[in-house]
């Protein structure tokens, strides 16, 4: 099985997926790790990603994730994956790729940005993954309010593993 965690930026992908992949035992990946060269000096200029930008980018986790079930093996991804299309980009096997979508509060989300440091994704940048976000129909949907143990927990009790 695969785990996508996904949700716009400041909603906690890295610290639960990391901390989900360390109880589990599992790999884990960011999906910054995808980002050719070019994306991540736009981001960092404070310009939004096209959806040409975004192809590469993409079809590499896609790669990832489809080399970790062809091996049979577990692992923990995030990635942004704001629109359904970047989902079915994104997932070739629904029934061993769960998807859980982290999401809450603007205003947390924002003063969670504002505290990174050394971050290429600025927190001027939120209002365009919000208004861009399409809300997963079958997604484990989790609110980031709760702390990132209790998060996953709940993950863990919600998709049995």
């Amino acid at each position: 099985m695969v785990i996508l965690i996904m949700g716009v930026a400041g909603s906690g992908k890295t610290t639960v997926g990391r901390a989900l992949a360390t109880a589990l035992g599992w790999d884990f990946r960011d999906a910054d790790e995808f980002h050719p060269p070019a994306n991540i000096a736009k981001m960092a200029a404070g310009q939004p990603l096209t959806d040409a930008d975004r192809a590469p980018w993409l079809a590499a986790i896609r790669a990832y994730l489809d080399e970790r079930l062809a091996l049979g093996e577990n692992a923990i991804v995030t990635c942004s994956a704001l629109k359904e299309a970047y989902r079915a980009a994104l997932i070739s096997d629904p029934a061993r790729v769960r998807l859980v979508h982290l999401t809450g509060d603007p205003a947390l989300l924002a003063a969670r940005l504002a505290g990174r440091r050394d971050h290429f994704m600025k927190p001027t940048m939120l209002a365009s993954q919000l208004a861009a976000l399409e809300s997963p129909r079958d997604a484990l949907t989790v609110d980031i309010a709760d702390p990132p143990d209790a998060i996953v927990a709940q993950i863990r009790r919600a998709l049995s593993v």
